[in-house]
């Protein structure tokens, strides 16, 4: 397997399976007045890869934004850990144990890859994040621990040689593997992916399908993605949406079998054990 398919900076043994759960219930979201999402339900259960699918503009990405705090439901409830989370934002996530990457890379430019990385793994930081990287004193050892700790993420995901570089000068798929690498260090209880596939090769998709797969026995996932063959492939259950509603949700062989879904969404070229890239409107979309 390539450098995409092994874990990042696991501390965890499968003696510990995950055991934390998100639940996403009633969820409504309206802008201006307009529905994006009506009642959508969705659950990730401990140690599951769950797929968010749908076509252009079915409303997977302001779901996604609700459960990275984003975006505040009009109606509905999140519960993380058997608790309800009220009022999400963005900066709680690392503390509640989750971690998340976006549509694009979403990296500091005048942060070095390194720095970068370093950024999501100062939940394990003691003296602070940024106390260990401007090097106060007191600091110096939690400065190393984090460094070692990025750098071996990097390593992972055979990206160190670009541990000191700017992430502008580096290739797209180089910028994806270090977003990816920020998100893994933190040892997340949840992983949020949004389209980590996109701008990746074939070769490079494979690697990251068995990397995202690899990953149940210490973290669920929760994935959105335009690649069909990817999320049949490494899904433990798909939740369909459709204009904000949600029209299907099940096992992968559950979601192709339904009607409604293979006709919309998934067409008759969609197999089991696809062999090429299937995306919708050639997976250069947003939803």
């Amino acid at each position: 397997m390539g450098p995409l398919a092994q874990p990042a900076g696991s501390q965890r043994t499968t003696e510990s399976p995950p055991t934390a759960r998100l639940e996403m219930t009633g969820i409504s979201v309206a802008f201006g007045g307009v529905l994006a999402l009506t009642d959508v339900s969705l659950t990730v259960e401990p140690g599951q890869v769950h797929g968010l699918i749908g076509p252009n503009g079915a409303g997977k990405t302001t779901l996604f934004n609700v459960a990275c705090g984003l975006v505040r439901p009009t109606e509905g409830r999140i519960v993380w850990r058997g608790d309800e989370l009220r009022r999400l934002k963005p900066a709680q996530l690392t503390r509640l144990g989750i971690a998340r990457t976006l549509q694009g890379v979403g990296l500091f430019p005048l942060m070095t890859v390194l720095e970068n990385v370093m950024v999501g793994a100062h939940r394990h930081a003691k003296a602070g994040f940024f106390s260990a990287l401007v090097a106060l004193p007191t600091s110096d050892r939690d400065e190393r621990r984090l460094r070692e700790r990025a750098m071996a993420a990097l390593a992972e995901l055979d990206a160190e040689q670009y541990a000191g570089r700017y992430p502008g000068s580096l290739p797209y798929p180089v910028q994806k593997r270090v977003a990816l690498a920020r998100a893994l260090v933190a040892d997340p209880d949840l992983l949020l992916l949004d389209e980590p596939a996109s701008g990746l090769s074939e070769e490079e998709m494979n690697e990251l399908g068995d990397l995202v797969r690899g990953l149940s026995d210490r973290m669920s996932v929760l994935l959105v993605e335009h690649h069909m063959d990817l999320v049949m492939r490494v899904c433990d259950r798909i939740t369909v949406l459709d204009s904000g509603v949600q029209i299907a949700a099940g096992t992968p062989a559950e979601v192709q079998a339904d009607p409604a879904v293979t006709e919309a969404y998934l067409g008759d070229a969609v197999e089991a054990e696809p062999t090429h890239a299937t995306t919708f409107e050639g997976g250069a979309t947003r939803g």
